[in-house]
């Protein structure tokens, strides 16, 4: 071994050892080792054994992660929900990672925090990274060219929450307009006649099922709809708490509030207890999921509940069928809800 060459690999045994060390110590070019070492493109082979001998000695590892990556061999599955924040992806993100670990692969989370445009940067920065199947919960039911692309695109993709009309590929939702219409319903039956609607933008398309069960609820019980009872907001505990204060401090408040995720429900009952509403004494009040604090709160609260449990692992299970490359036809699996009848409702006080 040539002088120059040992005193090089003295000295790189002291620090981390780079592909700039390998290469000279091989006396070869940095391209030229990286092609020994990956296996990709024409190395000669006493080069090629030059190149995997200094590997060997100065204890070169790589950066397999980058490499795998750029190959396309990493099992990475990306899941991109409207807001890991919310308890429902956060479950759904758990479970999905606890399926897809027993089965060797990874989960990458990135949120699109409801936003349109984030969502498509982040799908085309995940695409990049060959990354082999994805799990999404669309931020539009219309703004969607970006998903159809994916689905059109042999690439294994799997909604989740949220459908998006003539995307052809598998999904797992909830029959949001028949959860919202049994908990409206359920109202109505208990006298309620000025029921307010505490919901989400109407881009997400849980947020236009959810809509749709409650208008549909009012016009089955011939009650005309109120638009002054309808009030929007961000799905924040904070927004929720603001859009409820102003709803309710009408002279005219609704006697009952039906909220369309368990943020707003939070937000809603935080903001009636700071008005020094009664619950269900002054108001009644439904939401759509299930939340822990639900059965804290005194009294309890009725809830639209989804099998959450389910979602997540019918999900991973859609996808690692196409991974494996199973091509059975599309499936879109809808799950029913249940309505969950605790202590928060009551017949409205006379006035």
């Amino acid at each position: 071994m040539p002088p120059a060459v040992r005193e090089r690999i003295s000295a790189v045994t002291q620090k981390g050892v780079t592909l700039k060390d390998v290469a000279a110590a091989a006396q070869v070019s940095r391209a030229t080792a990286a092609r020994a070492l990956n296996s990709y493109g024409y190395v000669g082979g006493e080069t090629a054994r030059r190149v995997l001998e200094a590997a060997d000695r100065l204890g070169y590892r790589g950066n397999r992660i980058a490499e795998a990556l750029r190959r396309g061999q990493l099992p990475l599955v990306g899941f991109v929900p409207g807001d890991i924040q919310n308890p429902f992806f956060a479950r759904i993100a758990h479970d999905l990672e606890v399926e897809l670990r027993k089965q060797r692969h990874n989960l990458l989370i990135a949120s699109s925090e409801e936003d349109v445009e984030q969502e498509k940067e982040l799908l085309d920065s995940l695409r990049s990274l060959s990354i082999r199947g994805f799990i999404v919960a669309p931020a539009s039911a219309t703004d969607n060219r970006h998903i159809a692309e994916l689905a059109v695109g042999n690439v294994p993709l799997v909604l989740v929450d949220r459908a998006v009309k003539d995307v052809q590929c598998d999904s797992v939702v909830v029959d949001n307009e028949g959860g919202a219409r049994e908990a409206v319903d359920y109202l109505v039956a208990n006298g309620h006649r000025r029921i307010a609607l505490l919901r989400d933008d109407s881009r997400i398309f849980t947020a236009q099922e959810r809509l749709a069960g409650y208008q549909n609820s009012l016009r089955e019980h011939g009650i005309a709809l109120d638009e002054s009872l309808v009030s929007i907001s961000r799905s924040t505990v904070e927004h929720a708490v603001e859009a409820t204060i102003r709803q309710f401090s009408r002279r005219d408040r609704p006697t009952a509030l039906f909220t369309v995720d368990s943020l707003m429900t939070q937000g809603a009952l935080l903001a009636l207890r700071s008005m020094g509403l009664s619950i269900p004494h002054d108001v009644s009040l439904v939401g759509f999921d299930d939340f822990n604090l639900a059965t804290f709160t005194d009294p309890q609260i009725t809830v639209v509940a989804q099998p959450i449990s389910e979602i997540g692992p019918l999900a991973a299970k859609l996808l690692l069928d196409r991974l494996a490359g199973n091509r059975p036809a599309i499936r879109n699996i809808r799950f029913p809800t249940r309505l969950v009848v605790r202590g928060s409702v009551l017949h409205p006080r006379k006035s």
